[in-house]
């Protein structure tokens, strides 16, 4: 399903690959002899409280230095989703409300007052990744890759590349980057039309069949030694998304005057209960991005800072302030607190319901990660350097949003823990 579309562990992997191109001091130097594959686990737990969405991933990524400069990096990553996630609806005071599940097969009852929430969520994602680097003449490096990811209900095929070429004595290095991607999506049950209404069980008649969209990533970016401790960097990102931009597992719920859901007509029960819309979205999203960031290395520890604008033409704005500070305990142990703050402005779609009798807007989403929220990141990592050369470090960190300008009840504050354990380690001469 789309959620990590989410977690906000999940921003799309071509926008994702994008934003790491850059060049590495390491694929300029000319390697002499052969070197080892160099192998970088994890596994990550996300949980979030009242049983809500729960993640557990697995991640590889292997790179080599083949000869003179040129890089294969290869990348495994293994994600199982479950748990409940909202569905978009506005909670009931007075009676409970049951809607169809997005199989159309069975239907699922939320009690009076609970905020609606799908239980049936759950989905396996496995993604592949392929990047080649090679050196171009002494100061340039070439970068391509290609992506690969399929879920349940959901598929991806990208490719990227990206150029760095050196200036003023290697102390400059000014990137260029690309990434297209092509989704497929196949939702359960069927692509919702947009403000079609939910229908009963065994009924298609407010859904279609699979849909697609597109994503060009555009990146250029500086990187600029400033001192033998200080380094800054400066990206900015353009992407362009086309096509099926729906959630297809989010609606929308239709009000009274009373602001109570309007009841489905007909004798009980009845499945929906309430008149529930399929949300509708812009079939286009143009995004800009300006990336900064800056490291200090002090005597015995280093300080990363980062900041990052994003606007775009659904009027979502968002700040992003990430703050890592790396103390070297000894040879072999660190410890690296860990502080991301995020705020961001809703959609100018975005609503917590519809009202009866008033004429249906062009677009209209509950999906509340596009209303306005803030989220906060905080804990740290402790990692170990062994005297073979190979790295283990564990993270935990404690992850909450709060919605803004809204209630608790249309927006719960959402709670999360994150977990997760690393190990590098080096194989062959």
């Amino acid at each position: 399903m789309q959620l990590k579309k989410k977690l906000n562990l999940r921003t799309s992997l071509a926008a994702a690959t994008c934003s790491l191109l850059g060049a590495s001091p390491v694929a300029k130097v000319l390697a002499e002899e052969a070197t080892p594959w160099v192998i970088d686990t994890a596994a990550l737990y996300y949980g979030e409280q009242d049983g809500r969405v729960q993640d557990i991933s697995a991640n590889f990524l292997a790179n080599k230095e083949l000869r003179y400069g040129q890089f294969l990096n290869l990348s495994l990553a293994i994600d199982t989703l479950t748990g409940a996630t909202p569905n978009g609806a506005k909670p009931a005071t007075n009676t409970a409300q049951t809607f169809t599940t997005p199989s159309g097969n069975s239907s699922f009852t939320t009690p009076a007052g609970d905020l609606p929430l799908d239980d049936t969520f759950h989905d396996t994602r496995v993604a592949l990744g392929v990047s080649w680097q090679q050196p171009v003449g002494d100061v340039s490096t070439l970068d391509i890759g290609t992506t690969l990811s399929k879920e349940f209900d959901y598929q991806h095929i990208g490719i990227n590349a990206s150029f760095s070429r050196d200036f003023f004595q290697r102390n400059t290095t000014v990137t260029a980057g690309f990434a297209f991607a092509s989704d497929s999506i196949d939702p359960e049950g069927g692509a919702p039309i947009p403000l079609a209404p939910m229908r009963g069980i065994d009924d298609d008649t407010s859904k279609l069949g699979d849909d697609d969209k597109e994503i060009i990533d555009l990146l250029i970016g500086v990187t600029q030694v400033i001192n033998r401790r200080m380094l800054v960097q400066l990206n900015y990102t353009y992407s362009d998304a086309s096509g099926y931009l729906n959630d297809p597992y989010k609606i929308v719920s239709v009000l009274d005057a009373t602001g109570e859901p309007v009841p489905t007509i007909g004798p009980a029960p009845q499945i929906p209960s309430h008149q529930f819309l399929y949300e509708s979205r812009p079939d286009s999203r143009t995004k800009h991005s300006i990336f900064a960031k800056t490291k200090y290395r002090f005597d015995n520890s280093t300080l990363s800072a980062s900041y990052r604008y994003m606007t775009d033409d659904w009027e979502i704005d968002s700040h992003t302030f990430d703050f890592r500070y790396r103390w070297d305990m000894n040879r072999y142990n660190y410890i690296e607190p860990h502080l991301r703050f995020y705020t961001q402005s809703a959609a100018d779609f975005y609503t917590l319901a519809l009202n009866d009798g008033t004429p249906l807007p062009q677009y209209a989403s509950a999906d509340y990660r596009l209303g306005e929220f803030d989220g906060i990141t905080i804990g740290a990592k402790y990692g170990h350097q062994m005297k073979n050369g190979d790295e283990w470090s564990t993270r935990l960190e404690y992850y909450t949003t709060t919605g803004k300008g809204v209630s608790s009840t249309d927006y719960p504050d959402l709670d999360a823990i994150i977990f997760q354990v690393s190990y590098r380690l080096k194989i062959g001469d």
